[in-house]
């Protein structure tokens, strides 16, 4: 595994995927070291001649009108990390810590910070030997940043709080001696450089992101098979159709749909159906045409293309921000070393981010909401020409009855995190901090929203498997044949009723391990998203 090189400027999000899951290790580059160098010269220059700058020789917040002397620095730096680690709740992971660690060692290389390179050698050593801040994940308004959770990874720089090391939790002390880290002293301007920023909400929304666009993939494929067990019709697919309105998530669903089902004899053409108009239910006769007087599918089957397509784009307009955030400095005050001038501003911000993933939030929800329409499908006899609930014995067996049920549920709670944070703001900071961003909430809510849509998905997985038995699951598509045959490696088909929560979990870890999309891109290319 090759190292992660930091310079401020080119993180991308499979790179932090690879420290976050993977413990690649990183590394700053020279040119990042010579810059950080000299914004730190700076920042010394203006201590040693006691020039009033915020953050430097002065409190925080509403104390920026209060001068600080140099000899006071140390302790108003530690002063600064213990008061406002004030997080709240059960700690983020592991690997969305890491993330937060390497995403705030890339804002500081782009050398616009002022801290010590030895301060951030110190941050770079934790991620690379595995020790993990203790980070609650409430308690940030995601303006200045986030900074209780941050104040949270930089105790343990100063030897306090907790972290975890080799799979337990002790005390920051205790990790980084094991780990043979010396913990360190801040001074001038460190503390504030370390926790101003928007670095949790941010490493939450880029594992969620990544996440998303798996899901995505894995929606149009899962969809795709219960395309065929509903014996669907593929000219809503047709490209012409998509041309003339040619979003591109739009187009891109739709050409991974004709790509996925290419060779299934489960689904019709318009044409096909004119040709048997006498055709029955193939569910029953085993003919690949449906009933009598079908002319068109319903909008969770037709509009595929429209409705996971919408929601393509969003979680790519939401990609787009975070490839600029994870690059960014966002930390205050900026320090710029050509025009020796020392700025503060706002990039602390989290309003670009707040926006965005409540977007993401709701392109997840529609993706669930969808899917569990088409589970529905799937149990309802009077919709699919299937045996109820997808079960043969019904009555005394409840088949698929209860899946569909909390799929439901899921599907509601979505709907109800898929209210923005970003439209509510409370002051702080005695009114100096008077708009708040609430997008580290937003990036929560989105994170809980993916992990729901994954179980809807998981469940119109197993549906759709299910439906495909009563018809011939040997006239699949390419690629719905793969998945076909990777659920029924973890989750057999269901002939009596049994716990059904055990394999709503092995179909969701399934999908997690991305391997259904794997498979099926190795035969035939990779799907867009």
């Amino acid at each position: 595994m090759k190292k992660v090189l930091l310079d401020g400027n080119s993180l991308t999000i499979n790179e932090v995927i690879e420290v976050a899951r993977n413990c690649a290790e990183v590394e700053i580059t020279q040119e990042s070291i010579l810059k950080m160098k000299k914004s730190r010269e700076i920042v010394d220059e203006f201590v040693a001649e006691n020039k009033v700058v915020y953050g430097i020789t002065t409190g925080f917040g509403n104390f920026s009108d209060v001068y600080i002397s140099k000899d006071q620095t140390a302790e108003l730096q530690r002063n600064l990390i213990i008061s406002h680690a004030c997080g709240i709740g059960n700690p983020l992971s592991e690997e969305t810590v890491r993330a937060v660690m390497l995403l705030r060692v890339n804002a500081i290389a782009k050398g616009l910070s002022g801290v010590r390179l030895s301060t951030i050698d110190t941050l770079v050593k934790m991620i690379n030997k595995r020790v993990h801040p203790v980070i609650p994940e409430k308690g940030s308004l995601g303006a200045s940043g986030d900074l209780a959770p941050l104040s949270h990874m930089v105790l343990v720089m100063i030897g306090e709080g907790e972290a975890y090391y080799k799979g337990e939790i002790m005390s920051g002390k205790e990790a980084m001696k094991k780990a043979g880290i010396e913990t360190i002293e801040l001074t001038s301007k460190e503390g504030l450089g370390l926790i101003n920023g928007t670095q949790v909400m941010t490493a939450i929304g880029t594992l969620t992101v990544y996440d998303a666009i798996n899901l995505s993939k894995h929606v149009d494929i899962i969809a795709s098979l219960t395309v065929e067990a509903l014996s669907g019709i593929t000219d809503p697919f047709k490209r012409k159709i998509h041309e003339v309105r040619p979003h591109k998530g739009q187009l891109d669903t739709a050409e991974n749909l004709l790509r996925v089902l290419f060779d299934s004899k489960l689904t019709c053409t318009k044409s096909e159906l004119d040709k048997k108009p006498n055709a029955k239910n193939h569910h029953h006769d085993g003919s690949a045409c449906c009933g009598t007087h079908k002319v068109q599918d319903a909008y969770t089957l037709r509009c595929i293309p429209q409705i996971h397509g919408a929601s393509k784009d969003a979680i790519n307009f939401v990609k787009d921000k975070i490839d600029i955030e994870i690059n960014s400095a966002t930390d205050n005050p900026l320090i710029f070393v050509d025009d020796k001038e020392v700025i503060s501003g706002g990039n602390f911000h989290g309003q670009p981010m707040a926006l965005a993933f409540d977007f993401l939030a709701i392109a997840l929800s529609e993706l669930a909401s969808v899917s569990e329409r088409r589970i529905e499908r799937l149990v309802n006899p009077q919709l699919s020409g299937l045996p109820a609930f997808l079960t043969e014995k019904g009555g005394l067996n409840s088949g698929f009855m209860i899946a569909q049920y909390s799929a439901a549920s899921l599907v509601s709670e979505n709907k109800v995190l898929s209210h923005p944070a970003s439209v509510d703001s409370i002051p702080s900071s005695a009114n100096q901090e008077d708009h708040v961003s609430m997008g580290t909430i937003a990036a929560r809510k989105a994170r809980e929203i993916l992990f729901n849509a994954t179980r809807v998905v998981a469940i119109e997985l197993m549906a759709a498997a299910q439906g495909v038995e009563f018809s011939d699951s040997t006239k699949l598509g390419v690629g719905t044949a793969i998945a076909y045959k990777k659920i029924r490696k973890v989750v057999t088909k269901l002939t009596d009723d049994r716990v059904m929560y055990f394999d709503i979990n092995k179909s969701a870890e399934l999908i997690e391990s991305n391997l259904i999309v794997e498979e099926v891109e190795k035969v035939i290319g990779e799907l867009k998203s």
